[in-house]
């Protein structure tokens, strides 16, 4: 099933688009892990579950082998495939190996430049991994897009410009990196909008459940944290339960608002862990 369908239903019957990320497991821990999680995530029905390319190719064989499993499941894939440490050889062979397992959806992504890895030049940017996807056909494309402006960007005006030109080159929606302030979102959106792109948008949200985690991910997306979420942090930072309810009570906050205005999708950063996930999807089910 292409995934712009199940947004295009949803906006028809006037609902929210939920959907699910997880990561391979890494090379000390079995797959298995990742596949235990699977089974409870699916239970919750989401529309689609992405599954993460490994940080410099690491773990790039699991991507195909996860997205697999999540079909068996039931539930349609969305499988990352990132272009920084691929050339149009490796870009082939990863291609063949998602239809050979009938995943038909692929999050196009540059990736993330590993320090002290010599980047590919075949694909430059995430547009140019889009062109050459889109041009075989077999495929539909999902983009990453950035509310709070990508880390490499000069400014929003010329991020936007770079995310029309990836949807120009044939990504059909978009998911959005984590965010922290709603109304951040929603000015970029408006943004988008007025910039001409029209496809479905996923807020990306992830619940803070550790200190570490937070930290880990801020410096590498640069995402802004507002002062009532710093001030939960910092008061819960010693009592891990309640700053993993506090987390979750702050997601689930920001989801129901996001739905109340109408938000193409939902897609929540699971970061494997079906209790989060789970308290979440049972919060606000009923407004889905």
């Amino acid at each position: 099933m292409k995934l712009s369908n199940l947004y295009t239903k949803a906006k028809e019957e006037g609902k929210t688009v939920l959907s699910f990320e997880v990561f391979p497991p890494k090379k000390t821990s079995g797959i298995e892990t990742v596949y235990k999680a699977l089974d409870e995530l699916a239970k919750m029905n989401p529309a689609y579950i992405s599954v993460t390319y490994g940080a410099g190719g690491t773990e790039a064989n699991n991507t195909a082998i996860i997205a697999e499993k999540v079909k068996l499941l039931g539930v349609e894939p969305l499988a990352h495939l990132t272009c920084v440490n691929n050339d149009k050889v490796s870009v082939e062979k990863e291609l063949d190996e998602f239809k050979s397992k009938g995943i038909e959806n692929i999050l196009a992504l540059r990736g993330d430049i590993v320090p002290g890895v010599e980047p590919k030049k075949d694909f430059l940017h995430a547009s140019d991994l889009c062109s050459y996807i889109k041009a075989r056909g077999d495929f539909e494309l999902a983009g990453a897009c950035y509310p709070e402006v990508h880390m490499e960007a000069k400014d929003m005006v010329e991020d936007i410009k770079n995310l029309k030109h990836k949807v120009e080159c044939g990504a059909e929606h978009l998911i959005s990196q984590l965010f922290f302030d709603n109304e951040v979102f929603y000015k970029f959106q408006d943004m988008a909008r007025c910039a001409g792109i029209d496809v479905p948008i996923a807020a990306g949200i992830m619940p803070v459940t550790n200190t570490k985690q937070i930290q880990r991910m801020v410096s590498m997306c640069g995402a802004s944290l507002p002062v009532n979420f710093s001030r939960i942090m910092q008061k819960y930072e010693n009592n891990p339960e309640a700053l993993r309810d506090a987390g979750i009570a702050y997601a689930i906050q920001q989801i129901v608002d996001l739905i109340a205005h109408g938000v193409d999708g939902i897609h929540l950063y699971t970061m494997n862990n079906p209790y989060v996930a789970g308290k979440i999807t049972e919060a606000i089910g009923s407004m889905l």
